[in-house]
C-alpha cells in the first residue's frame, strides 16, 4: 500500500471510530482481535463445555469477511451478538453471518471480560486470516500485514491485510444502533489483541525483523483506533514440535524473543505465555481447551494494562 493511501485511510477510520452518540448513547468497550490462524480459531463448537455453547450476553462482535493481498478490500461483516462460530470457516457478506463449528479466542476472552467488569459492555472487532505474515517476505500464499505492499493488480493492487483490516473498521463505524435496540451506540477503544509470528517464524530474514514490524503494525493499528497508547497484548507463539526435527517454526525461538523485547520496550503492552502449556489438534493449531484458555488469558492481560 502506498504510504499517502495508508495515511488517509487512517484517517477515515480513526475519524469513524471517534464518533460519538447523544448523551445518554450505550458505551461499548471496544476490542480489536487480530493476527493469523491461531487467532482465527481452531477449536471445536462441539466440544464446548456445558454453559458456554450459548451467545455472550453483553457482548457484540463485528466479525469482518478476510479476502487474500491484491484482492479489493473486503472486511465486510455484520454486528451480532457473540456466539460460538467465529472460527476458520466464519465468513460474512455484510448483510449476514454464516458460522463456522470452530471457535477462537473471543469467546472465554468475552465471557472473562464480564465476569471481571459486569457493569461494561463488550464490542470485540475481528480480523485475521491464516498463514499471514508481519513480513511481505514471508507472506507465500497467505498474505502479509506490511503496510507498504504494492503488488496485485486493477482495483486489487497494492491491498494487503493492513488494507483489509482497516476495512473492517470502516464496515464496523458506519452502523449507528450496532446492538439492534433502536438507539444509538458509542465504541470507545480500549485494547488490541494480537496472536501471530508463526509465519515470520520460517526463514530468519523475517524472524530478526519482527520486533521492528510488530512495532511498526501495532502503531498503526492503534493510530487506526486513534488511541496512542492503547493496550496490546500479545500472544506468544509456541511450538507442537510435530516436525522431523521436532522444531515447526526453524526460527521460533527468533519470534518469541523478539515478542518479549516489543513488550518490555513499549509500555502499554504484555505477553501472554501460556501458550506453551496448551496441547495442539494439528501440527499448527492449539485444542479446543488451548483457545478457552487463553482467551482468558488474554482478558486478564488486558483489565490489568488497563488498570496501570
Amino acid at each position: 500500500m502506498q504510504a499517502l493511501r495508508s495515511l488517509t485511510g487512517v484517517a477515515a477510520v480513526a475519524v469513524a471510530l471517534t464518533w460519538l452518540g447523544p448523551a445518554d448513547a450505550k458505551e461499548y468497550k471496544l476490542y480489536y482481535l487480530g493476527g493469523q490462524s491461531n487467532m482465527d480459531g481452531y477449536g471445536y463448537v462441539r466440544e464446548l463445555p456445558e454453559g458456554l455453547n450459548a451467545p455472550v450476553d453483553g457482548v457484540i462482535i463485528f466479525h469482518g469477511n478476510t479476502a487474500p493481498d491484491g484482492a479489493p478490500e473486503d472486511g465486510r461483516g455484520v454486528w451480532a451478538v457473540l456466539r460460538p462460530g467465529h472460527g476458520v470457516g466464519f465468513k460474512s457478506d455484510g448483510k449476514s453471518n454464516t458460522y463456522s463449528e470452530r471457535f477462537g479466542v473471543e469467546l472465554s476472552l468475552a465471557r472473562r471480560l464480564r465476569e471481571l467488569e459486569p457493569d461494561a459492555n463488550v464490542a470485540i472487532v475481528k480480523y485475521s486470516r491464516g498463514g499471514t505474515s508481519i513480513a511481505a517476505e514471508a507472506a507465500g500464499n497467505f498474505g502479509c500485514w506490511e503496510p507498504d505492499f504494492n503488488a496485485g493488480e486493477r482495483e486489487g493492487k497494492g491491498i494487503n491485510q493492513y488494507d483489509h483490516f482497516l476495512a473492517t473498521l470502516r464496515h464496523a463505524a458506519r452502523a449507528r444502533d450496532m446492538d439492534g435496540d433502536g438507539e444509538e451506540d458509542t465504541l470507545l477503544p480500549v485494547g488490541i489483541v494480537w496472536m501471530q509470528g508463526e509465519s515470520d517464524a520460517t526463514m530468519q530474514p523475517t524472524a530478526d525483523a519482527y520486533e521492528a514490524n510488530l512495532k511498526r503494525l501495532m502503531d498503526l493499528i492503534r493510530a487506526a483506533l486513534r488511541v496512542d497508547d492503547l493496550p496490546v497484548v500479545v500472544g506468544r507463539i509456541s511450538d507442537s514440535g510435530r516436525d522431523a526435527d521436532g522444531k515447526v517454526w526453524d526460527f521460533g525461538e527468533t519470534v518469541r524473543e523478539a515478542q518479549a523485547a516489543f513488550v518490555r520496550s513499549d509500555g502499554r503492552a504484555a505477553l501472554v505465555t501460556s501458550t506453551d502449556e496448551y496441547s495442539y489438534s494439528d501440527t499448527w493449531h492449539y485444542d479446543t481447551a488451548g483457545y478457552l484458555d487463553l482467551g482468558r488469558q488474554f482478558a486478564e492481560a488486558l483489565v490489568n494494562l488497563a488498570g496501570q
